[in-house]
This record gives structure tokens, C-alpha cells and sequence, in this order.
């Protein structure tokens, strides 16, 4: 009966792990493309544009043309250099978010499909069909206790919240790039994210004040341990 119910029990946390797993790369997927799409474009500004050159040399020539003072000796004795290129604050650190928020993106998905691999493993090495129920039991026990040990479950709960990290960032990076482009679309866009961010604050918090509320986030433990804290602090 005991191993009945612990092989159900592990099975159905296998199976949660799963899922979770699936989500986070379907999601992972979808963001880390439309990122993708975005730095395609925004990445040129941190280079060089060979259109600016071309224009520099193209004025210069120009200039020397409607002068008729300048001679052909002059000219020749002082070529003109175009300005060294220097990126602009703003597009170093939309790119510098952008690409943060994709590395984490591309290390959840790693993450992700290890902690498959991790569940396939744990109930293929704690249910061996070909040993008895009594052999299997130790062999449950034995790695059950590292499960807990090294704080697999809460493993589990970092890869939402990493990947909430980086759509944080990509939200701010959109907000500096939007900023730079056009003002009207920047405050849309910032009226929309500031009140998805304040509904996710509000998630977060609910289960503190609320527990039997059925919203929660990944932050919501850390916040309320936070919250614990201070109140035996202060008391």
C-alpha cells in the first residue's frame, strides 16, 4: 500500500514538473522569436552605417564642387575623414537588455528541458519494475531525501520566476527604445505595461493578506518571507 501511493504521488509531481516544463518552453519559444525579430533592428545601431559614410563623402564632395577657391592640390594634401561612430546611451542599453533578457530566456528553456530529463529520471530510478516492492522502497526513500536535500521543488518554482525577470527586461528596453522613436507610442505602451505591472504586484501580494486567495506568482513566497521577516523584526 505504502509504495502504491508514493509511486502515485511521484508520478503526479513528475507529471506537474512536465508540464511546467512544456509551458515554459512554448512560451520561451514564442518570446525569444519576437526578441529575435526586435534585435535584428535594433542591433544596427550599435554599428556603423555605411548609408552615413556614403552621405559624409557625398556633402564633402559636394562642398569642394560649389567652391571654386579650393584647389585640386588642397585637396589631395588634406583628405577628409568621416567622424569615428560612437552608439548612442539609449541604443547601448536597449540592445544590453534585450540581450540579457534573451540569454535568460535561452537559459530557461535549457533549464527547462533538464528538468524533464530530472522527472524521466526520478520515476524510472525510483519505480524499477524488475525489483520487488520492498527493494523499491529504500530505493524511494534514498532519493526522495535528495529531492529535498538539494532543493529540487524549489528549482522548479525559479524558472517562472526567471522568466518573468526577462520579460521584465525586455519591457524596460521596449520603454527606452519606444522613447527614442516616437512619444505617443512610448506612452500607450508605458500606460499598458505599468498597469500589467501593477495587476502582477497585486497577484504577488494577494496570497500575503489573502490566503485562501487562489491567485499567486512566483515572487509570492519570496514576498511573503520578506513580509515575515520584517514583522518579527519590528515585533
Amino acid at each position: 500500500m505504502y509504495i502504491k501511493m508514493t509511486e502515485e504521488e511521484d508520478n503526479k509531481m513528475a507529471h506537474r514538473w512536465q508540464k511546467d516544463a512544456d509551458g515554459i518552453l512554448i512560451f520561451t519559444g514564442l518570446f525569444s522569436a519576437a526578441l529575435s525579430a526586435l534585435l535584428t533592428v535594433s542591433i544596427q545601431d550599435l554599428k556603423p552605417n555605411s548609408q552615413d559614410t556614403s552621405a559624409f563623402y557625398l556633402a564633402n564632395i559636394y562642398q569642394l564642387l560649389a567652391d571654386p577657391n579650393v584647389s585640386r592640390a588642397s585637396i589631395l594634401a588634406s583628405p577628409v575623414q568621416p567622424p569615428p561612430f560612437s552608439p548612442s546611451k539609449s541604443a547601448i542599453w536597449v540592445n544590453s537588455l534585450w540581450f540579457l533578457s534573451l540569454v535568460i530566456a535561452l537559459t530557461c528553456a535549457l533549464l527547462a528541458t533538464l528538468l524533464q530529463q530530472w522527472a524521466r529520471r526520478y520515476v524510472t530510478i525510483t519505480q524499477p519494475p524488475r525489483y520487488s516492492p520492498h527493494k523499491r522502497a529504500p530505493i524511494r526513500a534514498f532519493f526522495a531525501n535528495g529531492v529535498e536535500k538539494f532543493h529540487l521543488p524549489w528549482s522548479v518554482e525559479a524558472l517562472p520566476t526567471l522568466l518573468h525577470l526577462a520579460l521584465f527586461l525586455f519591457f524596460i528596453g521596449l520603454a527606452i527604445y519606444l522613447f527614442n522613436i516616437n512619444h505617443t507610442v512610448f506612452s500607450v505602451v508605458v500606460w499598458w505595461v505599468g498597469l500589467a505591472g501593477g495587476v502582477y504586484g497585486c497577484i504577488t501580494l494577494m496570497p500575503i493578506f489573502w490566503h485562501d486567495s487562489p491567485y499567486y506568482a512566483p515572487l509570492s513566497s519570496s514576498a511573503w518571507f520578506l513580509y515575515a521577516g520584517i514583522q518579527y523584526a519590528v515585533s
